[in-house]
Order: structure tokens, then sequence, then C-alpha cells
């Protein structure tokens, strides 16, 4: 939406997002953003990505929009973009040069290069707004002198080695972010810490009041909806505070309720599935196997040798 008209704007490439905000093309692949430099006033706009983008706000002149949150982030804040996703863009009507920086990459700039290999730990691009990074001073000036470094590589002649340079540069800048959000965590850990407390009394819940055998096995998008965040930053935090990601920690749970379970009394392999929510009884002998080492009969039998 560009000066008040409604359509999807679609960012296919960095073209594209030149020409949407004024701004000049170094690169075919590759852009960093500074939107005080933008000859375009843009105050309302819904952008549907088929890049990455990282953005870093330095004033507090815009809000965003992802799904049915809306979000003002803070200056200081960056909030990550991946293709796929549909982005909603406000701003001061009075201000036509957000003081919004950051950079806009194709994934095509990676096609190669050990940087795409990567790109999936780079679970931050799934987290919604209000999960957003908030960088120091420091932290920031760090960012701001890796995409002055983008730039400069940019603007000079394509050769051999752009693609190399400019790729290793962008890891950087994700590997930092990384770096950034894993201090995050740690300062909020008082914080995640209740909310850690809570997914344990959920967990513990939907075996008790019989959820799984209604609504099937517990998944991480369940908890992390409960909790009010992305199911990529649900499952991350409770990884930094567990040492486990969420779904290995859900699975850890199944089995140790399957175990109790099997062992109450003369329950079939098919009535213990179903209480734990498996479609079908040689799934639920499948994981426990893939789990234990041994099926669920081998388990009962060896058990119950052992209490004799």
């Amino acid at each position: 939406m560009v000066d008040g008209t409604t359509d999807i704007y679609q960012l296919n490439s960095i073209e594209a997002y030149n020409q949407l905000y004024g701004l000049e093309t170094f690169h075919p692949l590759v852009g960093v953003v500074d939107l005080t430099k933008s000859t375009r006033s843009i105050n309302h706009i819904t952008l549907n990505y088929g890049l990455y983008a990282i953005y870093l706000k330095h004033g507090v002149n815009c809000t965003l929009r992802y799904g049915r949150e809306t979000y003002d982030y803070q200056a200081g804040t960056i909030v990550s973009f991946s293709p796929g996703q549909l982005v909603t863009i406000e701003s001061d009507k009075d201000i036509v040069r957000p003081a919004v920086s950051g950079l806009v990459f194709h994934p095509d700039i990676l096609y190669g290069t050990p940087i795409a290999d990567k790109m999936r730990q780079y679970t931050f691009f799934n987290y919604d707004e209000k999960e957003s990074l908030h960088l120091s001073e420091r932290e920031q000036s760090i960012i701001c002198e890796l995409l002055d470094s983008i730039s400069l590589e940019i603007e000079h002649p394509v050769d051999k080695h752009s693609q190399t340079l400019i790729a290793d540069r962008i890891g950087l800048i994700l590997d930092y972010c990384m770096r950034f959000y894993d201090r995050q965590f740690i300062t909020r850990h008082k914080a995640n810490s209740t909310l850690l407390e809570n997914f344990l009394e959920q967990l513990d819940d939907y075996f008790v009041q019989g959820m799984a055998a209604r609504d099937g096995l517990p998944q991480v998008s369940y908890f992390a909806d409960k909790a009010c965040l992305s199911t990529s930053y649900f499952g991350d935090l409770i990884k930094k505070e567990t040492g486990i990601n969420a779904k290995r920690y859900i699975q850890n749970k199944v089995i140790d309720v399957s175990k109790r379970i099997l062992l109450e009394g003369d329950n079939s392999i098919n009535e213990v599935a179903y209480r734990l929510g498996f479609q079908y009884p040689q799934h639920f002998t499948r994981v426990f196997k893939m789990n234990t080492g041994m099926t669920p009969g081998q388990f009962v039998k060896d058990s119950r040798n052992y209490m004799m």
C-alpha cells in the first residue's frame, strides 16, 4: 500500500524494494537499507516478502503489524523477516524518511556458500515482532559497522570474490544476532523461568485431564500459543532453559507417562497408545523403541521380572 492505496506489494527482488522506497540499486541480490535516504513517502503498506530482511530501528515513528499483532517496537531494536511472510508497516504520515537501517538480501546470494546450509539455525527469522531483539548501543554499533562493510562491497564492481565476501558478512550479522539473542535470553531468565514452570504444569495437565486421548499428541505450537509466543521463539526459550528443545522435551514426557501407564495394570498396548494420543499403536511402539531401545511389551516384561 503506497500513499494510501490498499494493494499488497510483492517484494521478490532488490530492485522492487529499492523502487518502492526510491533508493539506488548497487547489487541485484543485496541491498543495505537506509530509509533516511528514501525519496518516496510511504505511510501504510503491506509487504509480501520474497527476500530476507533485517531492520534496525533508530527512531520511534514506525509500527509493524504481523498477523493479528500490532507492535510499536522501540528504538534500538531489530526485527527480521524471511521469504513468505506478510508484514504491514504503518508510519506517522508526517514522517517522510523513517530512521531505519538494515539489510535485505535474496536467497540466491547465499547459493553454494556455507551460510546457505546454516540458514535453518537462524530461527529468529520466524519470531514475532514482540519477540524482537533489543540492542545496547555497543551492539547497535557492531551491526552498523557490518552494514557499512557490506555497503562498501556491493558498491564495488562485481568480481569472482564478491559473493563470498558479501555472504561472509551476511553470516557475521546473522551470527551476531544469534549471540545477542542468547544474551537476551540470559537477561530475561527470571521471566523465562516462569514461562518454563507454566509449560511443565500445562504439559502434566495435558495428560492428567485426558487431553491427549481427545486431541492427540501434545504439540509445541499448543504450548507456544498458551504462552502467547511464536513456536520458534518458544522452542528456543525452552532449549535455553533446559538444554533440550521443546519437541524433545515433550517426547520425553510422553515416554515417561507411557511407562507409568504400562505398569499401572493390564492395559493393552492399544489402550496405552490411545490414552497418549497416538493414532496407531504401531506408531507408539516405534516411538517407544526408538527412545528406550525396547518395545513396550519388552519393557513391561523386563520391569516385572526385575520387581520379582
